[in-house]
């Protein structure tokens, strides 16, 4: 029998009004632990950019302080803060920059005015970065050999691990392949545009530039290449063309083998620090790397919490519990050791892939102090 209207609003209005109490207390609750954080608003301002991730948002709100200074935020795409770090004004005290990046002016310029800490703020596997026309007989890696592929920022972080990935897990080389270099990226405003540490070119290349305004999902759909190398999302593939789709269908199933294999969760970007400020003030290694991993912790405990009502996604409950099954608690972990198998990997790709000069070392590129840092966060 049905319900009168009156008793059926009621009852929806009574779930809906808990559904929101439930969920504001969880967020009062989370306030509450969070201002248990050392948030202070005295002191000398330390200024910090980069992008405002769910893992990193405790300090842009100031959720999270660092101890005797007055945080900042800027938030800055990676192409504008890699231009600010290595060519700008440098008057970020901390700046998220392209890991990639870093290690090539650290190593081929001796860029020495910010040091990393090893705070991992972006890792991506990088699967899912290939894009193919479904016309061109392309079913696996590699078929990729003797094919043109069009590249935006060749010596970007993003694919210098497709690279890398490509040669070590499929035999297939950079040699393999002709390189189509594009000025334009269909998906700049994803990115902020590629610095010039993100354009460097090996020697030795097979490469060709495409015309000036020509992207590479131009070149795609127009048949000159076979194939896209891309850190982000193609225009072509965000639109859903119908003969544009990934090398891997099912990226998700492959990038999880892979770090069951490897154990490796590619590293994008890191952080760094002005080495005179670091110098003056020695425990600012420590402080900064604390504030960040206690903004992460935050976001775990929310994600466990609450996300699940919160995020638009359906299923984000049962994903992070997967997550965290294949990955442990401290899934997105900072700390050289835990990511020392990645660190590496980016140094060797660099050199094999004739980008680099010498293979650099993991303890050269950090700040001494932070080399045994572990946020050990669950």
């Amino acid at each position: 029998m049905n319900e009168p209207a009156d008793t059926g609003r009621s009852r929806r209005t009574f779930l809906g009004t808990g559904l929101a109490a439930t969920v504001g207390l969880s967020i009062a609750e989370a306030t509450a632990a969070d201002n248990d954080t050392d948030s202070p608003t005295d002191g000398p301002s330390l200024t910090l950019a980069g992008y405002p991730y769910e893992r990193v948002r405790a300090l842009q709100d100031g959720r999270v302080g660092i101890a005797g200074h007055k945080v900042v935020f800027q938030e800055s795409k990676i192409g504008q803060s890699n231009e600010h770090v290595f060519n700008g004004p440098r008057t970020h005290d901390v700046s998220e920059v392209g890991l990639i990046p870093y290690l090539l002016a650290f190593c081929n310029e001796g860029f020495r005015d910010y040091r990393l800490l090893p705070i991992f703020v972006l890792k991506v596997f990088r699967h899912k970065s290939i894009f193919i026309h479904t016309d061109r007989g392309i079913r696996g890696p590699k078929d990729l050999r003797g094919r043109k592929v069009a590249t935006v920022g060749y010596s970007s972080s993003g694919l210098t691990w497709v690279r890398g990935i490509l040669e070590d897990e499929y035999g297939v080389t950079p040699a393999d392949i002709h390189w189509v270099q594009t000025s334009k990226d269909s998906a700049a405003g994803q990115t902020g545009g590629a610095s010039r540490w993100e354009k460097v070119l090996p020697d030795n290349l097979s490469l060709t530039k495409a015309p000036d305004g020509i992207s590479e999902s131009d070149l795609l759909l127009s048949g000159e290449v076979d194939a896209i190398f891309h850190p982000a999302e193609p225009q072509a593939f965000v639109d859903r063309h119908p003969k544009v789709r990934r090398l891997f269908p099912d990226c998700r199933s492959v990038e999880q083998a892979y770090f069951k294999k490897t154990g490796i969760f590619p590293i994008m970007h890191a952080v760094a620090i002005r080495r005179d400020l670091v110098e003056r003030e020695p425990s600012l290694a420590k402080t900064v790397f604390d504030a960040y991993s206690r903004a992460k912790q935050l976001d775990y405990q929310e994600s466990k919490r609450i996300r699940w009502a919160y995020s638009s996604l359906p299923w984000f409950g049962q994903e992070f519990d997967e997550t965290v099954e294949l990955m442990g608690d401290n899934f997105y972990s900072y700390g050289i050791e835990d990511n020392r198998d990645a660190i590496r990997a980016a140094c060797r790709y660099l050199y094999r892939q004739g980008l680099a000069k010498r293979e650099m070392t993991v303890e050269e590129l950090f700040v001494t102090s932070s080399l045994g840092l572990s946020d050990n966060a669950g």
